[in-house]
């Protein structure tokens, strides 16, 4: 574990895990365009599933955490924007779900009535 701790630079135990935390985000946002990709494959067409908003948040929220702890603000603006962007790409799918369920509660009750 020393080794790797070196190898990506670390001086400390903490800067590991900082680092380590770092990966960990990165490692969500590939993860969504797997997933994106994948979901694409399937369907045979481009679709965005919602497994990439959530990772997309993921991401930019432990990548922010990290550039705050790194100080560094040109990172810091970035994440901090795409958090914004994917937190209301989420609140806009969930109204659009709110929003469908409401319209097939008043078809049903208007073929039952």
């Amino acid at each position: 574990m020393q080794a790797l701790a070196e190898f990506l630079g670390a001086d400390t135990t903490a800067e590991f895990v900082w680092i380590l935390i770092g990966l960990a985000g990165q490692a969500l946002f590939m993860g969504r365009f797997l997933i994106q990709w994948v979901a694409s494959e399937k369907a045979k067409r481009s679709v965005i599933p919602l497994a990439f908003w959530w990772f997309s948040i993921g991401g930019a929220a432990v990548l922010l955490a990290y550039a705050i702890h790194r100080g560094d603000p040109v990172f810091i603006l970035g994440q901090s924007l795409g958090f914004f962007i994917y937190a209301r790409n989420l609140w806009l799918i969930r109204a659009e779900r709110r929003d469908a369920v409401a319209a097939f509660v008043v078809r049903e009750l208007h073929r039952v009535v």
